[in-house]
């Protein structure tokens, strides 16, 4: 029975119903004999044999066995016949379209569960992360207030001390809770960009200013170069466009490696848009990590910092401020040289300043 089942057996059978069928034809001519049916029943057998024999092997079975082998595959959940396919297979056998389709299927899960598999890993490593940055200022400040609770509030001096580095603490919770959250509602969509004209120049002298006491720490020089840009003004969110000049300027400052140095801020404009540059002469960024750096709570010194201060999240906050401004933050860097952040934004229009006196004139009416 079971020679029956396969490309042989069924060639067989079907080879002496032909062969049969064109021998009692045959023998309805008159005169014929029984060699000559015999040969023509022999010929039509055997030319039957084979070319079913060959389709059936070539067209069915093979195709099947493959699907069947797949589907028993697919039972032990071994996905390792997956492949992707160069095009979509063309029309003909359906058998072995079906194998395709049951290919690309098993692809695109196999894809599914490498992309689980990174996501549950990465929410491992996030929450581990999240977890060890939340300890530090919460320790701290649980440290200081039960040093004041045994008897160290008594103490003016100390109670004075105490009370400071525990706000300090707290402040620095704060600030992760807030990067978080702005995170994922960026992540989510929940925070829309508000887009309007305004002169990128102004934004960067505001960064400056906010950032002055810490450069002159580092005896840093902080450089706003346009003699490359016909124009200064972009289209954008200002406060968010805000938030990226902070912490790339910021990181900047705080990886400097030299005093008496410069962190340059350049723009370099075409057409359609303006292409913004923050230049500086750190330490730079190794070649393994620059593919990281946007990731969350990456650290490229991690032994360091702490001393350095800061969330882990400013880069993460970054990228996804450009992206959804429909542009990207690229990164060149040379360790022991510097890096240079650079992203481009949309055009803007200049709008007209108002004169002192149409500013008094509006104050007065009003």
């Amino acid at each position: 029975m079971q020679m029956l089942f396969n490309s042989r057996g069924v060639a067989v059978l079907l080879g002496a119903c032909i062969a049969l069928i064109t021998t009692a034809f045959q023998s309805l001519i008159d005169g014929i004999s029984d060699a000559t049916l015999l040969v023509g029943f022999l010929l039509a057998f055997s030319s039957s044999y084979i070319l079913i024999s060959v389709a059936l092997e070539f067209l069915v079975f093979r195709e099947v066995n493959k699907i069947y082998h797949m589907l028993n595959q697919l039972k032990r959940k071994d996905l390792s016949f997956a492949e992707e396919p160069a095009e979509r297979p063309p029309l003909g056998n359906p058998f072995r379209r079906i194998t395709q389709e049951i290919k690309a299927y098993t692809a695109d899960k196999q894809r599914e569960i490498n992309d689980l598999k990174k996501m549950a890993e990465f929410r491992k490593e996030f929450v581990a992360n999240v977890s060890h940055e939340l300890k530090t200022p919460i320790f701290a400040a649980q440290g200081f207030v039960h040093t004041l609770l045994d008897g160290a509030v008594e103490n003016r001096k100390f109670r004075y001390k105490f009370l400071k580095k525990a706000a300090k603490s707290l402040d620095g919770l704060d600030i992760l809770v807030q990067d978080l959250l702005t995170l994922s509602q960026m992540e989510t969509g929940g925070i829309k960009m508000h887009y309007e004209h305004f002169d990128l120049s102004d934004v960067v002298t505001d960064v400056f200013d906010q950032l002055e006491a810490d450069a002159e720490k580092k005896d840093t020089s902080l450089v706003l170069d346009t003699s490359q840009s016909s124009f200064t003004h972009v289209y954008a969110d200002r406060h968010r466009i805000y938030q990226v000049l902070i912490n790339l300027i910021n990181n900047a400052i705080k990886y400097t490696k030299q005093s008496k140095t410069t962190i340059t801020v350049r723009f370099e404009s075409d057409a359609e848009a303006l292409t913004v540059s923050i230049q500086d002469h750190g330490r730079g960024i190794p070649p393994e990590d620059i593919e990281r750096i946007f990731e969350r709570f990456y650290r490229v010194e991690k032994s360091r910092s702490k001393n350095k201060g800061g969330t882990g999240l400013g880069l993460a906050i970054v990228k996804h401020i450009l992206e959804a401004h429909q542009s990207k933050v690229t990164v060149v860097s040379e360790v022991g040289v510097g890096s240079t952040f650079s992203f481009r934004l949309k055009r803007g229009k200049a709008l007209r300043r108002r004169t002192a006196e149409e500013a008094t004139a509006e104050d007065n009416f009003s």
